[in-house]
């Protein structure tokens, strides 16, 4: 369901997510322009691991749970963004993520996830750096070099 928000307001509530902390004003009133506000009631599948990923989500307010084969790997809270891999590679979804409460969150498209590297190269480059860190954690998974604490992190 789509909440109704203006423009200035989605830029003052992209300002504050650290994904977009490098923008300038004008990067951010074009970011507003792509994205569309999107709420979500508790209990919402909001990605569905292996299915087609169509939409990428940056978290307003709420939370939610990314599980991956049943493993919880993260929490993800306001500033939190998810659905960017399946974007990139054009591959299905890596994890599920369910909305533990109600949420508000930004949606981005495949086409506008695309034109939002166009307009603000500074968010590609975040992405990236947010995807090796994911990576890292993951490896410390599987190789059990990750304490439970490190596991639980903000992002997916």
């Amino acid at each position: 369901m789509v909440f109704r928000i203006r423009k200035d307001e989605r830029v003052s509530l992209l300002s504050g997510v650290a994904l977009f902390a490098s923008c300038s004003r004008e990067e951010l009133q074009h970011i507003a322009s792509l994205v569309t506000p999107f709420e979500a009631g508790r209990g919402t599948v909001l990605a569905e691991q292996g299915q087609p990923g169509r939409e990428f989500f940056v978290v307003v307010d709420g939370s939610a749970t990314a599980t991956r084969n049943g493993v919880e790997l993260a929490r993800l809270g306001s500033g939190s963004f998810f659905g960017e891999l399946a974007l990139l590679d054009g591959g299905n979804r890596t994890a599920t993520v369910v909305a533990e409460t109600d949420m508000h969150l930004l949606l981005l498209t495949r086409s506008e996830f695309k034109e939002l590297h166009a307009t603000a190269p500074s968010v590609a480059y975040k992405m990236l750096a947010e995807l090796g860190v994911r990576l890292r954690r993951a490896d410390g998974m599987f190789d059990g070099s990750a304490p439970a604490a490190v596991l639980a992190f903000q992002s997916l």
